[in-house]
């Protein structure tokens, strides 16, 4: 390792940051002081203009309040004004003017520019001075002296305390300004030779903080040698002192912590190979240097033959990341690695590795398989668009109707009661959805009990399509195909109605007038005591596409129809879930524009259990 010249030195940055740090001292108090003294001056300046001027005002006063004799033998005003003119020093005002109330200058002290008397002075400080009768002052800069002038006006006063005149005084602020200058002078010679001082004494100090340093500088490049017989010498209690104690415990724990890393690098390796998470380290071009089993088995390739390769063209996401460097921005990305038979979804979230400068390095991926979590939120997510959809119809229609009624509607005896009907029709709609999103919520949870009893399930469906028969308004037909049975079920009535009323309500809805819907039992298998029944309609049917999404929550084959009839979507979801419960099963056959058949099945009660009931 090369030596550190003086000039590169912390020697040196010592002795600058000393150096800098009293002269930023010595700048905020020369600031400070000269700012100060410049007020100083200043107003000692004002305050002996202003006494003058009071003096002179007096005596102006008592010249304009003299009574003078009408035969002219007494002295004119202008004389008198002129003659104790004359006797101001003109050191003390550059510029000195009486202006009467008619603001024409009747004397002044400047007798190269004594033309101006008679004249009339316009300058707004002496117009203010004369309409409001009090004081005014200013600092103005002169361009043909090229100094800064202190402009003074004072008001005169006759007996009756009206403004008979003006005093205007020009007084220049160079004495102030050259008193202030040479005590900077003063100051700024000061400062160079205490700088200097203090540059040898800062020298000094810097060798006394840097030799400690240096000697530890030198263990620390035998340390890295691997040589740890040395030990750093001590000088004092202070913090460099400290420092050199902490190089000897770093003598005596050094080769510990060697034998504690590769500790953990065998902890690591044992973690990599036993998640069930897949993992991927690359360099910073994108190399794939690290992968375990578990992002092989994910990928379906070989860990070993991917090392070296480009981390985006094995995920197979170069058309949606450009660079590697990208890949902190993402945070992570969904990759769909599904074929023609299996669907299979894996997230990939990026993270990146920094080293002790905060610089990156590389990039880790983590790869899961979310396969079975995507399907259950995007089930979630339909659901909750479902749902909305379905409450926010009936709520736009309700509002639309008692908006008319509001806005006068109810008066019309025609309109209202139809009004009001489709009111109440999609409020019991909205009822029933509810019930029904309330049944399928306390099922999926396991609190919907069976209240189950033995039934002979002839007799049980020759009510329910009696019941049906006689609130038939339409010229349907439900033709029976039952068999003599008897046929032992273990069920809950209550919930095999709502089956049987889901299923023949549908028949009848998209029955055609004239139309017939056979109701038919028979046994399914001997061999496994299950009956089979059958609900076939001559309706619009279903399409074959959609066969397998009829029992889906909030489906509809015909939307528009299904929601003018009525329906909330969920009837079929609560059949199937109802059937399952009575360890059945439930599909559909249909042929579009010809018909649709539910059919299901019920386990019969065996001889065993029977007798024991």
């Amino acid at each position: 390792m090369k030596k550190v010249g003086f000039f590169r030195s912390i020697q040196l940055k010592f002795i600058v940051i000393y150096i800098l740090l009293l002269l930023v001292a010595v700048q905020l108090i020369g600031s400070y002081f000269a700012r100060a003294l410049e007020e100083d001056l200043t107003e000692s300046f004002k305050e002996s203009v202003n006494d003058r001027v009071d003096l002179l005002s007096y005596n102006l006063e008592n010249a304009f309040n003299k009574e003078r004799s009408e035969d002219g033998s007494d002295p004119s005003l202008e004389s008198e004004v002129q003659e104790i003119i004359s006797e101001i020093n003109t050191e003390t005002f550059t510029n000195l003017l009486v202006i009467n109330s008619q603001s024409r200058v009747i004397g002044t002290n400047d007798f190269q520019n004594y033309e101006i008397v008679g004249k009339k002075i316009v300058e707004e400080i002496v117009q203010n001075a004369l309409l409001f009768g009090s004081p005014m002052e200013n600092v103005l800069y002169d361009y043909k002296t090229d100094n800064q002038v202190f402009v003074k006006v004072e008001p005169i006063f006759d007996e009756s305390e009206n403004v008979a005149g003006v005093v205007y005084v020009v007084s220049s602020l160079e004495g102030v300004h050259r008193q202030l200058q040479n005590i900077n002078d003063i100051f700024l010679k000061g400062s160079i030779l205490a700088i200097t001082v203090s540059a040898l004494i800062g020298i000094l100090v810097a060798r006394t903080i840097t030799k400690p340093i240096i000697e530890m500088r030198r263990q620390a490049q035998t340390m890295a040698r691997g040589d740890f017989s040395q030990k750093v010498n001590v000088y004092g209690t202070d913090e460099i002192s400290h420092l050199a104690e902490t190089f000897n415990d770093l003598n005596d724990r050094l080769k510990h912590s060697i034998a504690s890393t590769e500790k953990e690098q065998r902890k690591l390796s044992s973690v990599l190979a036993n998640m069930t998470e897949g993992v991927i380290a690359t360099d910073m071009e994108g190399k794939i240097t690290l992968m375990n089993d578990a992002a092989g088995k994910l990928l379906n390739r070989n860990p070993n033959t991917l090392m070296g390769n480009f981390l985006l063209d094995t995920l197979e996401v170069s058309d949606r990341i450009v660079h590697i460097s990208e890949l902190q921005e993402s945070g992570s990305l969904m990759i769909d690695l599904s074929d023609e038979n299996t669907i299979f979804l894996v997230r990939a979230a990026f993270s990146s590795i920094f080293d002790e400068y905060d610089q990156i390095t590389g990039f880790i991926t983590v790869l899961t398989d979310v396969t079975e979590q995507e399907k259950v939120e995007q089930e979630r997510r339909e659901f909750v668009s479902n749902v909305s959809h379905e409450l926010r119809t009936p709520l736009t229609t309700m509002r639309s109707y008692l908006e008319a009624l509001a806005d006068g509607a109810w008066e019309d005896q025609e309109l209202a009661p139809k009004f009001l009907k489709v009111t109440q029709n999609e409020t019991e709609r909205m009822i029933r959805l509810v019930s029904d999103l309330f049944q399928l919520s306390r099922m999926d949870y396991k609190e919907d009990a069976l209240y189950r009893k033995r039934t002979e399930f002839i007799s049980f469906f020759n009510r329910v399509i009696d019941r049906f028969e006689l609130n038939l308004t339409s010229e349907i037909t439900l033709q029976r195909e039952l068999s003599e049975g008897p046929y032992y079920v273990w069920l809950d009535e209550d919930k095999m109605t709502q089956i049987l009323d889901n299923i023949i309500s549908n028949a009848i809805k998209y029955s055609p007038e004239g139309g017939t819907i056979i109701c038919r039992v028979s046994m399914y298998d001997i061999n496994n005591q299950q009956i089979l029944i059958e609900i076939e309609d001559e309706g619009i049917g279903i399409p074959y596409e959609t066969k397998d999404k009829i029992f889906d929550r909030f489906y509809r084959a015909d939307k528009a129809r299904t929601r003018r009839l009525g329906g909330s979507g969920l009837g079929l979801a609560i059949t199937k879930e109802l059937v399952e419960a009575h360890y059945g099963k439930i599909w559909v056959e249909s042929i579009e524009g010809k018909g649709t058949t539910f059919l299901f099945t019920l386990p019969l009660m065996n001889q065993k259990r029977r007798k024991h009931v």
